[in-house]
């Protein structure tokens, strides 16, 4: 079985998110306890798996996403991946349906190489700052919003792009106030920087200290900042230390998020799942 790594929201390897994926033959999934077993072997902070269905349904693979330690709702950077290998091993062209745990997703290929995913917005729900978190993020929020049930984040606007990028959190810390995670941002320091936010994600309490490039986060960024920035076309930073960028138009009750991959890794499993 062929498993790859591919490298989200970038055009360059060893940047943006890697992120494992695995396409099965029809027929359904392995076990979970198999598939979790592949994922904290590849150690990433997601490991995709995609088989595909039957024509003439609402879409066209099922998709799931496993962090090391846990299966999660839903995953922009892995895919993206999914998509990427989908459409570089002419396994599939123009728009893909995916099956997965948050509904149904789609990818679209363009021509110049980019790659849109359709999600959900993400529900934006304010709420006072927790006892503790400012100390857990080492930043004091400006405000903070629930992101609701698929994302399972806190939103948390800090007072500028500097001190988003300085944070050094206490890990342990923050697994108590979300489910899932924090995502951090700000408005970028400059408008003329190729960017309009920037964010970090940190995500202990699945197994992830510091996602390198998040995409579900985008489907709350994007509605949060194009709230406060009055455009519905936005491009956001992740400003990890391998850094990526996500473009982000904001159609209502959906969220396209574009951009790149590279496949850097192309290898066989050599075990039966």
């Amino acid at each position: 079985m062929r498993i790859r790594i591919v490298d989200a929201f970038t055009d360059r390897p060893f940047t943006g998110n890697p992120a494992g994926v695995l396409l099965l033959g029809p027929g359904g999934f392995p076990d979970d306890s198999r598939l979790q077993q592949v994922a904290a072997e590849l150690n990433l902070s997601e490991t995709a798996f995609a088989h595909p269905l039957p024509p003439g349904g609402d879409a066209d693979w099922a998709l799931r996403w496993f962090t090391p330690v846990t299966e999660v709702d839903m995953c922009g950077h892995a895919t993206l991946a999914t998509a990427h290998v989908l459409h570089t091993t002419a396994a599939a062209s123009g728009t893909v349906r995916f099956a997965a745990r948050c509904g149904v997703l789609t990818s679209t290929a363009h021509p110049d190489g980019s790659i849109a995913l359709d999600f959900p917005t993400a529900p934006l729900t304010p709420e006072a700052p927790a006892e503790g978190l400012a100390a857990a993020l080492g930043a004091e929020p400006v405000s903070v919003h629930d992101t609701g049930p698929h994302i399972g984040d806190l939103l948390v606007e800090l007072g500028d792009e500097a001190t988003v990028r300085g944070l050094a959190p206490d890990f342990a810390a923050l697994t108590a106030h979300s489910r899932r995670g924090v995502i951090a941002t700000a408005a970028a320091a400059a408008p003329d920087c190729g960017y309009d936010f920037v964010s970090r994600g940190f995500f202990p309490a699945v197994g992830i200290d510091e996602d390198p490039v998040t995409g579900s986060a985008h489907t709350a960024l994007a509605p949060f900042w194009s709230a406060r920035l009055g455009r519905d076309e936005l491009t956001g930073l992740q400003a990890s230390a391998r850094s990526g960028l996500v473009r982000t138009s904001l159609r209502g009750a959906r969220t396209l998020l574009t951009g790149r991959a590279v496949t850097v890794l192309d290898g066989e499993l050599l075990v039966t799942l």
